[in-house]
């Protein structure tokens, strides 16, 4: 992707058309999430990813860039990450294990030329990597999948290790806050932005409008509810991820803090006027959530965007993600994934066959009226009654 006709200033004069890769405005972080806010599409991300996942790739995806340069390594070894065969089956020039220097040499809004792994500003070399390709993704990822069994077993470590600190949270529940929201007996919709939290949620607006849960957005997920028309009723996490326009829309706010009381969000909360209550644990906000509906008393909850499998908790890149592993187990029959929820759930009534039922109500209301004799009066009043009103019509205008 090339800006045409496109000059920058200090350089002899060029056509962008003149010189083969990518020409672009770079943008550049360390936080791939905090970097996908920001991006436009034909822009050139420059980013410092280990393993790049799933949810990452699909997002720089979505906003349309002409480029990514990875100064990590994508793909690490150690364990089939999905981001970078993402990134590069979507026809994404992927540079990978990138010199480190670039987050010093470029700065954010600096063009940038990108060609067979090499990264140009102006007319000079500043960094260069790997060009993967959908060949190459593949055999790292080959080589990953070998290395799955080391992770397993450090995933079943970390889930031990969860279960001796937070036992008492667990089993019985100690530590969750209160809250004004009311949940007993109802459902909960709890929406993380992760896979396919646009689908899950469009899928879901008959079940929403039936049912009415109480919507909890998780970090960005109170976002996600925002752009898909709701108002969440609780907003939980660090908040390092949602919008201050979510925060301010009047949801109780709840803030995982960590287990020795620390909370980053709260300054933030405090900041924006705001009160909140805190909810210390280990583990992941998208755990706290389930953790809070389960011991208000909720009925059932349905996950939008939340990790199912080992393959997600892995790609997460967090060893806290065995917690999420627990709490499942913990809410156990109360808890059920989006997508099960759209191939299983059929509105009560469905619109079609509404309309055939007030159809066929109106033809059986109007053949009694013909062929019954009170019906027959009935239809002469109405039609003297109807006489009489064009006449009282016309007389107006006469």
């Amino acid at each position: 992707m090339k800006v045409p006709g496109m000059r920058v200033p200090g350089l002899r004069r060029w056509k962008v058309d003149d010189l083969p890769g990518v020409t672009a405005v770079a943008r550049i972080d360390r936080r791939t999430k905090r970097l996908t806010k920001r991006l436009r599409p034909g822009e050139i991300a420059i980013i410092d990813h280990v393993d790049v996942d799933r949810v990452s790739a699909e997002a720089l995806v979505a906003c349309g860039v002409a480029a990514v340069v990875n100064v990590a390594a994508g793909i690490s070894g150690r364990y089939p990450n999905l981001g970078p065969q993402i990134i590069v089956e979507a026809g994404i020039p992927f540079v990978d294990n990138a010199t480190p220097e670039l987050f010093e040499r470029v700065k954010d809004g600096d063009v940038v030329r990108v060609h067979e792994g090499v990264v140009y500003l102006l007319e000079e070399m500043v960094g260069k990597g790997d060009l993967e390709t959908v060949e190459s993704v593949e055999a790292a990822m080959t080589e990953a999948r070998a290395g799955l069994s080391v992770q397993i077993e450090a995933f079943a470590a970390n889930t031990m290790e969860y279960v001796r600190r937070e036992r008492d949270l667990l089993i019985d529940g100690v530590g969750v806050p209160e809250i004004r929201t009311s949940m007993e007996g109802r459902h909960v919709l709890i929406v993380v932005r992760g896979y396919h939290y646009k689908e899950d949620l469009a899928t879901l607006r008959p079940y929403i409008r039936e049912y009415r849960p109480v919507l909890i957005g998780v970090d960005g997920g109170a976002d996600a509810l925002l752009e898909a028309g709701y108002l969440p009723d609780i907003i939980v996490g660090d908040f390092d991820s949602v919008s201050t326009k979510a925060l301010t829309g009047g949801a109780e706010l709840v803030v995982h803090a960590y287990r020795d009381g620390r909370a980053p969000g709260l300054e933030r909360v405090h900041q924006l006027g705001r009160e909140a209550v805190l909810f210390p644990a280990l583990g992941t906000s998208e755990d706290i959530a389930m953790l809070l509906a389960d011991d208000k008393g909720a009925d059932l909850m349905v996950a939008v965007g939340t990790h199912a499998t080992l393959v997600e908790f892995l790609d997460k890149g967090r060893s806290g993600m065995a917690s999420t592993f627990l709490t499942r187990l913990r809410v156990g029959s109360k808890l059920i994934d989006a997508k099960g929820v759209s191939r299983l759930y059929r509105s009560r009534i469905s619109t079609p066959s509404l309309l055939l039922l007030v159809l066929t109500t109106l033809i059986t209301f109007g053949v009694a009226l013909a062929v019954s004799p009170v019906g027959q009066i009935w239809l002469n009043g109405l039609r003297d009654f109807w006489n009489g009103f064009i006449f009282w019509l016309v007389g107006l205008f006469s």
